[in-house]
């Protein structure tokens, strides 16, 4: 299998901003993701039927989330490219994709070549409170299935207390998740609906600072 049809109708997509060359790249990422999932488990085999929805969709409702006039966005963890890849395919900024793992660097440097956009792939294991190597200068910060909040925010903190917004995805333990994190870390945040999970938000967060004891 290389191929599983976008059954996303036109004006959702159109909704978000995402252009029919947009979705002609992220037809190409589907194509390339389904053909190294035999090679290497990029995502769970029992999403693949719906790989529009679960993987894609969920990753573009970023796009009107993202601060205006955004430049570069930086993806923490990036593994199988969600949401970083999609993000690269729809809108004008540089990405930047943090993974340590080998063979997903292999396939988010192919992904990139795949579809025909720029993009920065950094091989890096994310340390909390640490800046990256060669960290760029970021607006926003994103990160899907990596880490608990209060583990999040410090790996997000140096992106983050420079100004960017981050843009995390969560699941149904969210409010769990903003008490743990409360006793490490004040943040101010917002909660979006998610599109594609009646369950899951997507978590909008700014000025994080620890807390002193």
């Amino acid at each position: 299998m290389n191929s599983v049809p976008n059954p996303i109708p036109v004006e959702q997509w159109t909704a978000l901003g995402v252009s029919r060359e947009s979705l002609a790249r992220l037809d190409k990422l589907v194509s390339i993701t389904l053909a190294w999932q035999s090679r290497i488990n990029l995502i769970s085999p029992s999403t693949i039927p719906e790989i529009w929805k679960r993987h894609i969709l969920d990753s573009a409702q970023l796009l009107p989330l993202l601060p205006k006039n955004s430049v570069k966005i930086a993806d923490l963890g990036s593994g199988g490219g969600f949401p970083g890849l999609v993000l690269a395919a729809i809108c004008d900024a540089q990405i930047h994709l943090f993974e340590a793992t080998q063979k997903k660097v292999a396939f988010l440097q192919e992904a990139l070549r795949h579809m025909g956009v720029v993009g920065k792939v950094h091989r890096t294991r994310l340390v909390q409170n640490i800046a990256p190597p060669d960290m760029p200068e970021v607006q926003a910060v994103t990160a899907r299935a990596f880490a608990p909040l209060d583990e999040l925010l410090g790996y997000a903190s140096p992106f983050m207390t420079r100004g960017a917004t981050g843009l995390f995805h969560k699941g149904q333990d969210v409010d769990t998740e903003l008490t743990m994190a409360a006793k490490g870390w004040t943040l101010q945040y917002q909660k979006h609906s998610s599109l594609t999970d009646s369950h899951a938000v997507i978590l909008e967060v700014k000025e994080i600072a620890h807390v002193i004891p």
